[in-house]
């Protein structure tokens, strides 16, 4: 439904970031507790229901470098239009203290295994890192550097808000930025988190909760918007034409 809302809107894309995934599919946190299967088919469903090209946030890739391959041909195959792959050490490790990267020549391999196991050109392969966060600026630009020389399409930039750091990354990267934080104010887009699923969420619990209040609750959809979101014209016509009806 969000998909439909987006493109009805107006937006040209939309991203399904594996905290979202995690909370559609299992009802749980961004933990990396949600399968390969289960993402790729989450995100066949939402390319089925909307015609807006969407950004999958991959995570690790499942794995390994072999791995990895798998997952682009998976969701390759699930017809979304870009996907991410990134650095950081996933799942969390026993007794870890806090978030780790991998050493940048697994990380490179995994975005050289990614290249590798696209068949279609127009997929975007982009590579994710935290380095800015976890290992600072000076590794940032070595990793992003090396990311884009193997042939990555675009980079997401993980807890940038320094401006100056953003546009010497984008030079050095050569490549277009995808920004999560808000980039010092300099990026022309940047993600603001999960603001319509959170938004969703708090919207079902004050439902629910003024109906086990025995309450009225507020703020329902109109009739016409939940037609409009699930298509009803068509269906109309569809059964006009061919139940007879």
């Amino acid at each position: 439904m969000s998909a439909r809302i987006a493109e009805d809107l107006g937006f040209e894309a939309g991203i399904l970031a594996g905290s979202t995934a995690s909370l559609a599919v299992l009802g749980a946190p961004d933990l990396i507790v949600l399968t390969l299967p289960e993402l790729a088919e989450q995100a066949r469903r939402i390319g089925r229901a909307a015609g807006i090209p969407l950004l999958v946030d991959a995570d690790h890739g499942y794995g390994n470098a072999l791995n990895v391959m798998r997952t682009v041909q998976e969701l390759e195959a699930a017809g979304v239009a870009a996907l991410t792959i990134e650095d950081t050490d996933l799942p969390r490790r026993f007794a870890a203290s806090g978030p780790a990267l991998l050493t940048l020549a697994e990380g490179l391999g995994k975005i050289e295994a990614a290249l590798a196991a696209r068949t279609d050109p127009a997929l975007v392969i982009v590579a994710r890192t935290s380095a800015l966060a976890i290992t600072g600026f000076a590794d940032t630009l070595e990793r992003v550097r090396a990311y884009s020389a193997a042939g990555a399409d675009a980079i997401f930039l993980a807890g940038a808000d320094d401006a100056s750091q953003v546009v010497a990354i984008g030079d050095a990267a050569g490549l277009p930025l995808i920004v999560a934080g808000d980039g010092g104010a300099v990026a022309r887009i940047h993600l603001q988190g999960h603001q319509p699923i959170m938004a969703a969420i708090q919207a079902i619990h004050a439902t629910m909760q003024a109906l086990r209040d025995g309450q009225a609750p507020s703020g329902l959809a109109p009739a016409p918007l939940l037609r409009a979101v699930t298509r009803g014209a068509a269906y109309d016509g569809w059964t006009r034409d061919f139940l007879g009806t």
